[in-house]
């Protein structure tokens, strides 16, 4: 069963503002304005945003955000208190979490490049918020987000992630779905109204199930739409989940309604009927498996100081350990245990001879295949510490294998603990977290089971939230805070015996199903020719075998009991280890040498000693099989005895038993042979010494390199993440930018005066369309030097009174005529910057022209 979920499950959520944490990285602005940009400005949560920047880069993000949502955008604040519908961004170079209903910001403990601040966030929101907590990753490298949001979806949480063909940068979109731990993927824009409807669609936290099965009502009621789920869950996969907790069922049931917007378990319990792969989700998703390395750090202590020196103290004659850990989800805990337990060992005493073998069993066929894999995420440095990483793991791609030697302690297996047998004479069993998803009756069964499945003496560990409640008979407290146990074997207990009843008939669990008998034996002794045959093979063909690829028999022919025996010990069908003494070597060397050849091998002459001191000599063949297709890889070999030679009678005498002279040519022979063989053997053995050392201070070598590689990879990977985010930021400066400038010209030429913007220098900046009809300016000449420039108005001075406005900041106005006749004000100022710098003249040029001619006809008419 995979329970390994945070001591949190159990514990409502606060009362409060709900909070939905955002995690971005590269490529992260673009979804995150679209994401904020969806929400409605009365949505009564807060927001808070976690983006991996720059800790030398001042931060835009507030501002940035601001403009596309009507919500406060503030950048968090220590002890800043959390208010509805506002957004709280992380500053630069910190970490920030949620602390008892307020922004906590700490500075990061791990070196840049290695920092993880959305599972910082995202953690702390699972302990603050328990079931209402809400994490959401968008675009980004790397995996930072993905064990946070196991740690909310653990708690009951909702988790969201952004669809990674919509990302930038998809890497941690990708992370967070291949961990199974996203609850909604979508693009960042449709995001929003997913999680609102599933908030608007789950109950408050703590409903129960209504009489009619939908939400609300008794927790004791019958339902007949949950017992439908519950039915078609059992046949799909052969589970039944009658027994467990109706809350936990309830909320797992309920988020998966959410998710396909699904209002009552009666619609539930018929779109299961017809989709048998969402059976296979809901299965999944009451096995939510969240664990780590060494979680709950006092238990580990308290097992690696204390308890396992004390099993390892006890002196019996079985020096073997068996531990088994239930509900291993992943397996951290299992490897966990297997850590501490070589690292007790070194604190013993040389020599000894201890071994430990470490049950693993979970419910879920997944969780296994990742625990057997033994491959984690480089997130684990956060609770492994650097010793223990170096030590038991080697780091692999973008994560760490668990190391063989700790991987070979640890046998898992898929077991249900309510229906499968359980694993006996245990010194240890670790049950974490499981308990509290089973009603009582579950768990007054469960825990006899394990006072059965431990040894005397045993040691039980539990979940922080679990206790062995009225069997305090059978298990004493070794340390009660801790929930660690120690099995009694008094009276009360031993007259307590584990029904037999409890388990499957073994038929139920065979792993191999009964074969047949083949309906032609009965036959076969009806054929008269068949039986002849069959006769004749037994007494007058030769003895024979036919041997596999690995030397095991699978066919015996005729009588070998002179060729073979089996051998002592636990029955061995392998030929190598049946074969008589004096046959042994010879055979296998022509079984190498069949094996590349199409002719068989002819052995001529050997000889087996029989019982009574004789010698039999016997021909050998062996012919590698190649004909018919269910024969081809084997290999069959054929022994003849050979008759002994027919010897004449003579006189006793000396001579009678000399061994002839093509004995002792033979037996010479065979030992130039093994000389030379063992002088063969001795080079390559040099040779081979020689090498390894090479291939291991290589190998030292490469591992330095790749420790190297892989810490500078890290850190320009997350130098990028940054710089992504900066040029993000930029770029949406530059569009501002670009935008005011359009902005400013549409301005200046919509208000129809000639203007031009001079610099420092008197150069032309900038200019107008109307200015361009006086001045001759064109595109070209800006950056030119105003004095280079003609002009239509009758104003030589003008350079000279631009230069003195520069120097003493004094405006100047004056009325010009131009050469066709147009009259124009002309006023040059002080050009100056937001900073209060002047940054060089504002020259303007208004037509006044029509204010002439009415002052010269004004003038006339007083004359007149």
């Amino acid at each position: 069963m995979t329970t390994s979920t945070p001591d949190q499950t159990s514990t409502p959520p606060p009362e409060g503002v709900r909070i939905l944490g955002i995690g971005a990285s590269a490529g992260g602005l673009a979804p995150l304005e679209e994401f904020l940009a969806r929400i409605p400005p009365h949505s009564h949560m807060a927001y808070v945003v976690v983006q991996h920047l720059d800790p030398t880069h001042r931060a835009l993000l507030p501002e940035l955000l601001q403009r596309i949502t009507p919500m406060s955008v503030r950048q968090a604040a220590q002890g800043m208190p959390i208010e509805p519908d506002c957004v709280y961004v992380i500053p630069p170079n910190t970490e920030l979490s949620v602390v008892d209903g307020v922004l906590n910001l700490a500075r990061p403990m791990e070196p840049r490049g290695m920092r993880l601040p959305i599972n910082v966030l995202f953690s702390s929101l699972a302990r603050a918020q328990g079931e209402a907590a809400i994490g959401v990753v968008l675009s980004g490298m790397g995996a930072d987000g993905t064990l946070g949001l196991q740690a909310i979806k653990a708690v009951g949480g909702l988790t969201a992630v952004q669809q990674p063909d919509t990302a930038q940068f998809d890497a941690m979109p990708k992370s967070a779905i291949a961990a199974h731990c996203a609850d909604i993927i979508a693009p960042p824009g449709d995001l929003p109204a997913r999680i609102l409807a599933c908030i608007a669609q789950v109950p408050a936290t703590g409903a129960s199930p209504g009489p009619s099965g939908e939400p609300g009502a008794a927790p004791g009621a019958e339902s007949s739409p949950l017992t439908r789920i519950l039915r078609l869950l059992q046949q799909r996969t052969r589970h039944d989940f009658s027994l467990y907790k109706r809350s936990t069922l309830n909320r797992r049931m309920e988020r998966r309604m959410a998710i396909h917007e699904i209002d009552t378990l009666t619609h539930y319990a018929d779109f299961l009927e017809h989709n048998p792969q969402e059976i296979d989700l809901l299965f999944k998703e009451v096995l939510i498996g969240v664990t780590s390395f060494f979680r709950d750090a006092p238990v580990w202590e308290y097992l690696a100081a204390t308890t396992l020196p004390a099993l390892l103290a006890r002196q019996r004659r079985d020096h073997h350990l068996r531990v088994w850990v239930v509900g291993c989800s992943t397996g951290e805990e299992a490897y966990s245990l297997a850590m501490i337990f070589v690292e007790a060992l070194e604190k013993l005493p040389r020599p000894h001879d201890f071994s430990l073998q470490i049950f693993a069993s979970d419910l879920s066929p997944d969780a296994i295949a990742t625990a057997r894999r033994g491959h984690y995420p480089a997130g684990i440095s956060s609770s492994v510490s650097a010793e223990r990483l170096a030590r038991f793991f080697s780091a692999q791609g973008d994560g760490y294998q668990i190391n063989r030697d700790i991987r070979d302690l640890v046998l898992f297996a898929q077991q249900d603990v309510v229906l499968d047998p359980p694993f006996t004479r245990l010194d240890l069993i670790s049950c974490r977290n499981l308990l509290i998803y089973f009603d009582q009756t579950l768990q007054r069964k469960l825990i006899p089971l394990f006072h059965y499945s431990l040894r005397a003496g045993g040691v039980l560990v539990l979940g922080s939230s679990e206790t062995v409640g009225r069997h305090s008979q059978l298990f004493a407290p070794l340390q009660s805070k801790l929930r660690i146990y120690l099995r009694q074997d008094n009276a009360e207990s031993r007259d307590m015996r584990l029904p037999v009843k409890s388990f499957p008939p073994l038929t139920w669990i065979a792993k191999e199903l009964p074969v047949p008998p083949s309906p032609s034996s009965a036959r076969t002794g009806d054929n008269l020719q068949a039986a002849a045959d069959q006769v004749l093979l037994q007494v007058y063909a030769p003895a024979a075998v036919v041997v596999n690829g690995e030397g095991d028999i699978v066919y015996i022919s005729g009588r070998t009991g002179k060729y073979l025996e089996p051998a002592a010990g636990k029955a061995n069908w392998n030929f190598h280890a049946m074969v008589r003494e004096g046959l042994r070597t010879p055979i296998a060397s022509a079984l190498r040498q069949a094996a590349s050849q199409n002719e068989a091998v002819q052995l001529q002459g050997l000889e087996i000693p029989l019982p009574g001191g004789t010698l039999q000599r016997v021909d050998i063949t062996v012919q590698a099989l190649r004909e018919p297709t269910a024969l081809r890889g084997m290999t069959m070999i054929v022994f003849r005895d050979v008759a002994p030679p027919h010897v004449a009678p003579s006189r006793k005498n000396a001579k009678s038993t000399a061994r002839p002279p093509s004995r002792d040519r033979e037996l010479r022979h065979y030992q130039d042979e093994i000389q030379a063989l063992r002088e063969e053997n001795r080079a390559s053995r040099e040779e081979l010494q020689s090498a390894n050392e090479e291939l291991q201070s290589t190998n030292e070598e490469l591992q330095s390199t790749n420790e190297e590689l892989t810490t500078s990879k890290e850190e320009m990977q997350s130098m990028n993440e940054e710089l992504q985010t900066i040029n993000a930021e930029m770029q949406t400066k530059l569009d501002d930018l670009s935008l005011a400038q359009s902005d400013m010209r549409n301005l200046l030429n919509s208000i129809e005066i000639a203007i031009v913007f001079l610099d420092q220098n008197l150069n032309v900046r900038r200019y107008t369309e109307r200015a361009s009809k006086i001045i001759n300016i064109r595109e070209s000449d800006v950056g030119r030097p105003l004095s280079d420039l003609t002009t239509s108005l009758l104003y030589p001075e003008l350079h000279d009174d631009a230069l003195t406005t520069l120097g003493t900041l004094e405006f100047s106005e004056k009325q010009i005529l131009a050469t066709d006749g147009r009259w124009f004000t002309v006023r040059i100022m002080p050009y100056r910057r937001l900073d209060n710098v002047i940054d060089g003249v504002v020259i303007t040029l208004v037509d006044i022209t029509a204010t002439k001619e009415l002052e010269q006809a004004l003038r006339k008419d007083l004359k007149s």
